[in-house]
């Protein structure tokens, strides 16, 4: 085998970054849109429902399409560790784009009733297990191919740079089509734009993806007949605590990212925040959420993956109510503080960690199916399972103490996190090519 095969040079590794980034940065856009306008859209027009119920079902959805994305994690881990990384992230590209566009195509309640708030859910689902391939598959491919180089961490962070990246075109768009329009007519149709678009970008990720070459890691590996008959199923037998470890430290991702993302914007538009200022707020955070995560990347680089997690879990734990005394000031500049250290720092400067930590922590011939594993199961517990006992919190007591009882849920996710980073191995010298 030549040099070349052996080690990619910056250039090869660089192609693949580049098309992991813009598929995530397509299913980042496609599911952060999501989760703006169940927040404050999808109630009014898919449930007849109360109010803070109305809200909550919404919220409930949203959080079924996490639930379900373990299905799609060994759906395409498995394709990933048989066929090729690059070939399962292709799939899980087509269905998340398809989806999309079904769910921004959806009649309302008024027009066709209970059928409506149904279809949501079919779509979502189909979205959640598409999403359910994204994260995992994709660090799996661009880290195999930066195998060799010292920069392994800041390589697989371009994964992660999607969800800033994501964040900022879907807040952005969120904000741009506001202002073309009354807020009656963005409530009506004008949302709809935003998952039409969002379908449209997907078949430039399939156009850039189908182009790039899979790694040479894999590609070894493949060459050696090495593949496995069920990939998914073997790592589940034979690494089930690693699994379960990884899995724990995503379960606290998938808390901040709800507290700050999906239940924040909620709550600062029920304490007083108008028009466009909760987007604004998170569009500034999702800057400074990219800045950290290139930080973190290049930190953990240079001293290792689980002391960047362990001060992003600990920041996590201290801050989780906190944030929100600085939201009920009412001040836009304090509001913008307070998303800046609980999104901006906590999630940005732990994931630019995360995706050397999943796919160092499993060797090739599951590694795929591992890393999704791991990283979307913590969505059954975690990313999914807490909007559904936030919607419980926010109808038992109402949004202006519920974020008290909500705050203390996410901090024992932050314990475990920090249990499980304490537990788990240091990943960065690790070879790869095994």
């Amino acid at each position: 085998m030549n040099e070349a095969a052996a080690s990619p040079t910056k250039r090869q590794i660089f192609k693949v970054a580049l098309a992991s980034i813009v598929g995530s940065v397509i299913e980042q856009y496609d599911f952060l849109v999501t989760g703006v306008i169940a927040a404050t859209i999808w109630g009014g027009i898919f449930f007849k429902l109360p109010g803070v119920a109305a809200v909550a079902a919404a919220i409930g959805v949203y959080g079924i399409g996490i639930i379900i994305r373990p299905v799609g994690a060994y759906i395409f881990g498995n394709i990933a560790d048989r066929r090729g990384r690059r070939d399962a992230l292709v799939y899980a590209l087509v269905l998340m784009g398809v989806s999309t566009l079904l769910i921004g195509l959806t009649p309302t309640y008024d027009s066709i009733g209970v059928i409506a708030p149904v279809l949501l859910i079919v779509f979502r689902l189909l979205q959640g297990i598409s999403f359910g391939a994204e994260f995992g598959t994709a660090s799996t491919w661009v880290v195999e191919q930066a195998a060799h180089s010292k920069y392994r961490a800041f390589w697989g962070a371009w994964v992660g740079f999607a969800i800033p990246i994501g964040l900022l075109l879907g807040f952005g768009s969120v904000i741009f089509v506001k202002l073309l329009m009354t807020p009656e007519h963005f409530v009506a149709w004008g949302w709809r734009i935003l998952f039409v678009v969002g379908f449209l970008v997907a078949i430039v990720g399939l156009i850039i993806r189908t182009r790039t070459e899979d790694s040479f890691v894999f590609e070894r590996h493949k060459a050696e007949s090495k593949i496995l008959e069920h990939p998914a199923r073997q790592v589940w037998r034979e690494m089930p605590l690693t699994i379960l470890r990884t899995s724990l430290v995503n379960a606290m991702f998938g808390g901040a990212f709800f507290l700050y993302f999906v239940f924040g914007t909620a709550y600062m538009k029920a304490v007083g925040f108008t028009g466009s200022a909760p987007e604004t707020i998170g569009l500034i955070a999702a800057a400074f959420m990219l800045v950290f995560m290139i930080i973190g990347s290049l930190l953990a680089d240079i001293i290792n993956r689980r002391t960047i997690l362990l001060i992003a879990a600990s920041v996590f734990l201290i801050f989780a109510i906190p944030y929100f005394y600085l939201i009920n000031t009412g001040s836009f500049l304090l509001a913008t503080i307070a998303e800046i250290i609980g999104f901006g720092f906590v999630f940005g400067f732990g994931y630019g960690a995360i995706p050397t930590f999943y796919t160092e922590n499993f060797p090739t011939r599951y590694r795929a199916s591992g890393a999704n594993a791991g990283y979307q199961i913590a969505q059954v517990y975690g990313g999914g399972l807490i909007p559904i006992l936030a919607g419980l919190i926010l109808q038992a007591y109402g949004i202006h103490k519920a974020y008290i009882y909500i705050g203390l849920l996410v901090m024992v996710y932050a314990v475990l996190a920090i249990l499980a980073i304490i537990a788990t191995p240091e990943t960065k010298d690790v070879n790869l090519e095994v």
